[in-house]
């Protein structure tokens, strides 16, 4: 089994994963971009390796092995794209692509000195935890800005969706992590949000676009 592509299994398992930790095999085919019979197949291997519970016409688990192999390749490429960022001068918008290929490192070293250097950073550039190296998460409750009513005032914190695309649009609108949002007013229609940011500045966002906003409260 190719070390690398069971690796992106594992990882895409444990991001698709609900609150049973189960997953669809259809819906792991769409996020790796491969047709069911391929994503059956390589299913099976890695449950023959005890990484994953599989029965058909189920839905996958990972086992305790296969969560713990997958946590470690996510604080990996959390760490790459923080070390990218922070040491190496990179937008949050350039990282993934250069973090997909580092998290297959296989030096524990490498990825220890870089957690030294960042002085143990719990999150990412995109505001995503970044597993210790016991494997453990800081856990976060964060709400849609989306969901926030008229006269709010919250604190961007993380986005749920970091594709170049999404990051390149918030970059043209000078929305970073930390910002400060006042909702002035939602959209009955079709739940698009007028804001308030920065130095006066004021936009009109998408549901769309807010849905992918995680904000908290501003704390008086």
């Amino acid at each position: 089994m190719d070390s690398l592509v069971k690796e992106n299994y594992l990882k895409a398992l444990f991001s698709l994963s609900n609150d049973k930790g189960e997953v669809n095999v259809n819906e792991l085919s769409k996020r790796l971009g491969i047709k069911m019979p391929s994503a059956t197949n390589m299913i099976k291997k890695l449950a023959e390796k005890k990484l994953v519970h599989y029965a058909k016409y189920k839905p996958v688990r990972l086992t305790e092995r296969g969560k713990n192999e997958a946590i470690h390749i996510i604080r990996k490429h959390r760490l790459t794209e923080m070390f990218l960022v922070e040491i190496m001068g990179f937008g949050w918008e350039e990282v993934h692509d250069i973090a997909e290929q580092i998290e297959h490192v296989k030096s524990p070293k490498f990825f220890k000195k870089m957690d030294e250097i960042l002085r143990y950073p719990s999150f990412d550039p995109h505001g995503s935890p970044i597993p210790d190296i016991n494997g453990n998460m800081e856990g976060k409750q964060y709400r849609k800005l989306s969901e926030c009513v008229k006269g709010k005032k919250v604190i961007f914190k993380a986005v749920e969706n970091s594709s170049e695309e999404f990051l390149k649009f918030l970059n043209n609108k000078d929305l970073f992590l930390d910002t400060e949002i006042e909702i002035l007013s939602v959209e009955p229609f079709d739940g698009s949000l007028s804001v308030s940011y920065g130095q006066g500045q004021k936009q009109t966002l998408s549901k769309i676009v807010g849905d992918k906003i995680l904000v908290t409260d501003k704390i008086l």
